[in-house]
């Protein structure tokens, strides 16, 4: 779940962690299925333990530590994945735990429920072989309306399903795809070259909206309760979904017509059949 909201606002909330040095890397023992932690634990410490941690940054839907070896530490959240620096939800999903000295944090822990998101310590050059190059587009934030139009206007896919392409721009994912539609009033099943210079204008001012609103109220916490800001505290902005989950409910912004879910590309998709008509007069 955690798209560009959740982990931006995980970012900001470890960020007095820079300036600290690495005291210990540990990979905590867990029962559940074991997460993705690169390379393996005994190395891992031996290139960490010491090091001091120069900046922590974001690369899309990733915790970024760049440390003083030039090194950078890469946090995956993936479905279920938090990055926190005060007790975890619980014990048992625990999976690895940086013990921090020289700043006002003494622990960095990453919490994973269903055990899908990893931990890996990368060079500069594997960096930007594994997540640049093209293999990552340009973050969401950072995207203009022109850059916007330009990576998706000759796409024949559905542009819901094109702005969750990570390698086109990196952020967005299902839960903010089909608000930013809602808003932008486009139909999440318009092909991207059937869509209007008016239309792209709006994709992108809301695409702006939604997610700076969303990082402002520290991302969404959804029913099952699982993402948490670093803190261990729940988001606020799924107060504000107008359609995520809200099949059956009156859309808020026409009144009138009930909410619907579809499919797309194995994800599920909600948005209003009156204010996102796929074909206007």
């Amino acid at each position: 779940m955690p798209e560009l909201p959740e982990v931006e606002t995980m970012r900001r909330g470890i960020a007095a962690i820079a300036g600290s040095t690495i005291a210990a890397a540990v990979r905590v023992a867990c029962r559940c299925r074991p997460i993705l932690i690169q390379p393996r634990p005994a190395a891992l410490a031996r290139r960490l333990v010491g090091r001091t941690i120069a900046e922590v940054g974001r690369l899309g839907k990733r915790v970024v530590l760049r440390l003083d070896s030039g090194d950078r530490l890469v946090f995956e959240p993936r479905m279920t994945g938090l990055v926190l620096v005060a007790d975890p939800p619980s014990e048992e999903h625990l999976r690895f735990r940086l013990d921090l000295a020289g700043g006002p944090i003494p622990n960095l822990w990453y919490w994973d429920r269903r055990g899908l998101g990893s931990v890996r310590l990368m060079t500069e050059r594997q960096l930007a072989d594994q997540l640049g190059n093209g293999q990552l587009g340009p973050d969401a934030l950072d995207l203009s309306a022109d850059e916007l139009r330009a990576r998706f206007a000759s796409s024949r896919r559905a542009i819901k399903v094109a702005l969750l392409d990570q390698r086109a721009v990196a952020g967005i994912g299902n839960l903010y795809a089909s608000e930013i539609l809602h808003l932008a009033r486009v139909h999440p099943a318009k092909r991207c070259d059937l869509l209007t210079a008016p239309q792209w204008q709006a994709i992108h001012c809301r695409m702006l909206e939604v997610l700076h609103k969303a990082i402002l109220h520290e991302g969404s916490t959804l029913s099952d309760g699982t993402y948490r800001n670093a803190l261990n505290q729940s988001g606020g902005y799924q107060s504000l979904h107008r359609v995520y989950d809200r099949a059956g409910e009156t859309c808020g912004q026409c009144q009138s017509t009930s909410i619907v879910r579809i499919v797309q590309a194995q994800r599920a998709t909600f948005f209003c059949p009156n204010c996102q008509r796929k074909r206007r007069r």
